[in-house]
């Protein structure tokens, strides 16, 4: 059974939620404050986190940083009432991996969340076979979500290493955004088409230590991600 972090402070929809998780096999620990929820993970294991932004003592973007401090990969899921692109590009900012808007369906929630929980099913056996990448001087380890260049180690959220891994299966080829939002993001929408530009800015942070390996924009088009020989 997946252990997943619900933090939300509004009574009625942490009740309504977190029984119907639970109903879909999920144990769900409900914190309904930053503090108390930090202090819970501080001491627990889980395989996700579900954070309302609007939080009391500590809101959830802060926690979200705190907790990307203790776990680089551990997703982490945003619940706001608000829509507002600024809120969704802090958000990715600091480290999360997906959104939903208030009010949401539980069917969308859970489709996120086994988006998600869908790569720690893998094998130790499909592990030590593949999902290890050259990409000039980096080494991409998909499955453990690292990407290295000599010494320095660059931890990776899930959004991330989805979305590098899938740019690494089209070296060298132009991609459309529709393609990579259906494949890695499942929907897109425009507001998805947005958060891809936030990722893309922050995969091309971590790759700028190698000018032989960028990924460049196709105005219009979409990506392709340069690994010049």
């Amino acid at each position: 059974m997946h252990s997943i972090l619900y933090v939300e402070d509004d009574p009625d929809l942490a009740f309504v939620t977190r029984e119907n998780l639970q109903l879909k096999g999920y144990q769900i620990t409900l914190c309904k404050s930053g503090t108390e929820a930090l202090k819970v993970f501080n001491s627990s294991h889980f395989k996700l986190c579900i954070l309302d932004v609007m939080l009391p003592q500590m809101d959830g973007f802060t926690l979200a940083k705190k907790i990307r401090e203790q776990n680089e990969h551990i997703p982490i899921i945003f619940l706001t009432a608000r829509s507002m692109m600024e809120d969704r590009v802090k958000g990715f900012s600091i480290g999360g991996d997906d959104y939903l808007t208030k009010p949401f369906s539980i069917e969308e929630l859970v489709l996120k969340i086994e988006v998600f929980l869908k790569r720690n099913k893998v094998t130790t056996d499909s592990k030590s076979s593949r999902g290890i990448f050259k990409l000039g001087n980096y080494t991409f380890d998909y499955f453990n979500m690292n990407l290295s260049i000599g010494d320095k180690v660059q931890r990776l959220t899930s959004r991330e290493a989805e979305l590098l891994n899938f740019l690494v299966q089209h070296p060298n080829e132009v991609i459309k955004k529709e393609e990579i939002l259906k494949d890695v993001w499942d929907n897109d929408s425009y507001f998805n088409s947005r958060s891809l530009d936030v990722f893309i800015s922050k995969l091309r942070k971590h790759l700028s230590a190698d000018p032989k390996v960028k990924i460049n924009n196709i105005h219009g088009i979409g990506f392709i991600l340069v690994i010049e020989q």
